[in-house]
């Protein structure tokens, strides 16, 4: 049986690391918090201590019985999966909330090898997660990621509209994938819907003022 001090230095130093974590997640306003890590890495921790102590348990009942304590845990990170899987949030070509999903997967890690025992694999593995969540995020920004939008404009029905539209785009140095159009009988309006992407992120908002400027254009909307 696993010592009770031992227990309460398993359970205490799972709480740390999940608060740190969680603390991270929380002041940059993400679902999965400072209370949300921080529970979910003493649960991956009591979990481990249970499968320990029941396995420690079973055995000095019958020596012949053979029992995993693995299971226990790995029936944990199935239902902690659930959890991350609430948080990431899908619209249009956006994906938000892998990175706090990943978290708590982590965290949940963390837990589960200190409660078993393993103090410096999870203190190290606490480490790599906050610098990857805090070091990471500045050197995250600097790169020229690709980023997918959808651009509507409806327009009245000219035979030019289109070619007119899609040279402004290309101007600001965006690449056209598709087109899709739709038309209003009841207003004499096509509605146009250019799938589009980018690496440079100032260029938005220069090619939304560019586009509402046209006269013949009634609406735009870039979203994604």
């Amino acid at each position: 049986m696993i010592a009770v001090h031992e227990i309460l230095l398993r359970l205490l130093l799972a709480t740390v690391i999940g608060s740190i974590i969680g603390f991270e997640r929380e002041i940059h306003g993400r679902a999965a918090g400072f209370r949300t890590q921080l529970l979910v890495c003493v649960a991956a921790a009591l979990i481990m201590i249970l499968s320990e102590n029941y396995y420690f348990h079973i055995h000095t009942l019958d020596p012949s019985l053979r029992i995993d304590p693995a299971r226990i845990a790995a029936g944990a990170l199935i239902g902690i999966g659930f959890l991350g899987a609430g948080v990431i949030i899908k619209s249009g070509y956006a994906v938000r909330g892998l990175t706090t999903a990943a978290s708590i997967w982590i965290v949940s890690v963390i837990g589960l090898a200190i409660g078993g025992g393993l103090y410096l694999e999870g203190i190290v593995t606490a480490i790599i997660t906050i610098i990857a969540l805090t070091v990471l995020r500045v050197v995250e920004k600097k790169i020229k990621v690709l980023r997918f939008k959808i651009i509507s404009i409806s327009t009245p029905v000219m035979e030019d509209a289109e070619d007119t539209i899609a040279s402004v785009i290309t101007k600001y140095n965006f690449h056209i994938h598709s087109i899709d159009y739709e038309k209003n009988k009841a207003s004499g309006e096509i509605m146009y819907r250019f799938t589009v992407s980018t690496r440079i992120r100032g260029d938005i908002r220069h090619l939304f003022m560019e586009l509402g400027s046209l006269e013949f254009i009634n609406s735009v909307k870039i979203s994604g």
